[in-house]
Parts: structure tokens; C-alpha cells; sequence
């Protein structure tokens, strides 16, 4: 048996099917993976992502050290509330982790990373922490829940508590809102708009609750990767990881490379990686003929092998095979993919296939 949210018991009353993940026993659906997605797309659906892990960071040296310790720079966060997406990286340039980054004013952070590698994410953090003063807490006490669609605002804004709610419906994209008690996050996960919301385990139940009977769907993590793969956004563990750096998982966006002076863990080996013309590149595909991508098939280009898949699915909004995949560059805009043997056409396309409910590439 694996670790369990504060919503679990909400989980099994809802004739949710359990799995285990990234040490966790959660939902994996409630019974349509499909329903659940399509929900996210055309109207609202809730996630229980209490298995991640929020960890704050307080005190005069937290700023120096985030600045050091991730890839991206959290010089860039000035206003209180704006968050940025990094990866940590070891020295070798793979990612111990990603994560987001919050900026709570002077002084204080909030980070949220993976439940899979809150452990070791801890405890890299802490043997770097030397010669910095600040303080770590890892905050057991919150759970975290989701909720995303395009009607998932106006469902949630009710139920928020009254010192957070107009700030949270005033959000932009990668703000938050601070209360008392409750962290309101527009940080999401599936293309969508909505909230993602940081509270005390003992008031995630009713929140889980006042969203369901408001007619929020309750969705599993099948339903998650899927809208995920739709948005092209990165998985851990199967789009990068310790061994695979953020330059060859379609994250180059996320290196803050200037100022040249900053140094960063990771930095002298993602420089090499930079400046090599031939490194792997990371692109979305698209099936063309039949056939279900999945991880680690293989891309060819004219009969040669040219790479591998890391994620890939069914999309149920394009109604077709999508994938990402690591492979050498230059090859152009058709390949194949080896599916059980045979050579399927695909073509290669952008990461991101779906945003706020819409196709953002040409069938």
C-alpha cells in the first residue's frame, strides 16, 4: 500500500479506480478516461495533485541560493505572486527535477516539485543549501488540488475563502494569490485555464466536495497525461531525467543563460551541450498512418534509425496518435515509426497540439 492524500476516502466514494504512482496510491480514472478529458476540454474537471510536494524557502540567502541551485533565474521574479518554470539540474546537465517557482516577496519562495522525487529533490536541495542562510520546509501539511477547463474560474471562485478570491480571479497565467490560509495558483498542467490550489489537508475535503456538486468532473491521472501530452508539456522521468538535460527535452526556454557571470549548477555541462550542433532536438510527431505511438518506439528518416519516442498516446481532442521524440537533427518533416514491427508514416510537428480546447496543428 502506498501513501494516501487527505482525499482518498473521497476517491473510493467515487468508485475511483486505484494504482499506485510515483509511491502514491491514486486515481487513475472514475470511470471514463475519456469523459474526464473531454470535461477538462469543454468545461471543468478537478485533480487531486496533493501527492506533490511544496516545499517554502524563507531568509536573506533564498534568493542567491534558488539562483544557483536551477537552471532558470529567479531574479526574474519581482512582483510578489509571479511564478517561472525551471529544471534543477545535477553537474553532468540532467534533471534532478522541474519544478515551479513562486515568488511570495522579500525573502520567500514557494517551490512545488514531483511526488516521485520529493525525497531525493530534498535532499539534493539540503546539500547544496551550505553557505546560504535560509530555511527549507517541506510542507507536509498542505494538500493541492486542480481544477481546469474553461469554466473552472467562475466553479472554483466560489468556494475560495473570501482574502484570496477576487485576487484569483484577477490572475494571469504563472500568478498567484496569497491568503491566510490558501495559495491560489494559475499554474496548470492540461493547456486549459484554471486554478491550482494549495491548502490545509484538513479543508481539501470540502473543496473536493463543493467542486463535485457544483458539476466539476473528478479526473484521474489518465486523463492527465493525456491532456498534458495534448498541451506539450514535459513528463518526468519519461521526457527527461538525471541522464537527459533540459536542451535535449525541448526546455531551452527554461536556461536563463544571462547574466553570463550567474553561475548554476549544471551550467558548464549545458554549454557543451549548446554549442554542439549535433545534439538530439526535441519535437512532437504526428501519426499519419495507423497505429498507437508509445514510449520508446523508434523514429527512422530514409531507413535509418534517428531517434526514440518518450511520451506518446491517443489524443481524444485531435482524435489521432501523438507523440514527442528525441532525435537528430535536420531530418525533416516526414518519418516513420516502428509499431510492432512496421514502418508507420509520421510527420514531425510542434510539441504543443492542443490549447485552450483548440487543434494547433494542421491535421
Amino acid at each position: 500500500m502506498g501513501l494516501r492524500t487527505p482525499l482518498f476516502a473521497e476517491h473510493e466514494r467515487l468508485g475511483a479506480r486505484i494504482v499506485p504512482f510515483g509511491g502514491w496510491d491514486m486515481p487513475l480514472h472514475y470511470g471514463s478516461q475519456l469523459e474526464e478529458h473531454h470535461a477538462v476540454r469543454r468545461h471543468a474537471g478537478v485533480f487531486d495533485v496533493s501527492h506533490m510536494q511544496p516545499v517554502d524557502l524563507a531568509g536573506p540567502g533564498a534568493r542567491d541560493f534558488l539562483r544557483y541551485l536551477l537552471a532558470n533565474d529567479v531574479a526574474k521574479l519581482k512582483v510578489p505572486g509571479k511564478a517561472l518554470y525551471s529544471c534543477m539540474c545535477n553537474d553532468q546537465g540532467g534533471v534532478v527535477d522541474d519544478l515551479i517557482v513562486y515568488y511570495r516577496g522579500p525573502e520567500r519562495y514557494r517551490l512545488v516539485v514531483n511526488a516521485g522525487t520529493a525525497d531525493k529533490d530534498l535532499d539534493w536541495m539540503q546539500a547544496h543549501a551550505a553557505g546560504f542562510d535560509l530555511a527549507i520546509d517541506r510542507r507536509r501539511d498542505l494538500a493541492m488540488i486542480a481544477v481546469q477547463g474553461p469554466e473552472a474560474r467562475a466553479l472554483t471562485a466560489p468556494l475560495l475563502p473570501a482574502d484570496c478570491r477576487e485576487a484569483a480571479l484577477a490572475l494571469k497565467p504563472f500568478f498567484a494569490a496569497d491568503g491566510e490560509h490558501w495559495f491560489v495558483g494559475c499554474t496548470g498542467y492540461t493547456g486549459e485555464d484554471g486554478f491550482e490550489v494549495m491548502l490545509p489537508a484538513a479543508d481539501a475535503p470540502g473543496l473536493w466536495r463543493g467542486l463535485i456538486s457544483a458539476g466539476v468532473q473528478p479526473c484521474g491521472l489518465g486523463a492527465r497525461d493525456t491532456l498534458r501530452l495534448e498541451a506539450g508539456m514535459n513528463l518526468y522521468g519519461q521526457d527527461m531525467d538525471e541522464t537527459v538535460g533540459p536542451l535535449e527535452a525541448g526546455l531551452g526556454w527554461t536556461i536563463a543563460w544571462e547574466p553570463t557571470e550567474r553561475d548554476f549548477v549544471g551550467r558548464a555541462a549545458l554549454t557543451a551541450v549548446r554549442d554542439d550542433p549535433a545534439h538530439r532536438v526535441f519535437v512532437g510527431l504526428l501519426l499519419t498512418g495507423r497505429g498507437v505511438l508509445r514510449g520508446h518506439q523508434k523514429v527512422f528518416s530514409d531507413g535509418r534509425e534517428v531517434g526514440e519516442i518518450s511520451s506518446g498516446g491517443f489524443s481524444p481532442t485531435l482524435e489521432r496518435s501523438i507523440a514527442f521524440a528525441r532525435i537528430v537533427p535536420g531530418i525533416g518533416a516526414d518519418c516513420t515509426v516502428d509499431i510492432r514491427g512496421k514502418q508507420v508514416p509520421a510527420r514531425v510537428v510542434k510539441t504543443t497540439f492542443v490549447r485552450n480546447g483548440s487543434a494547433v496543428q494542421a491535421l
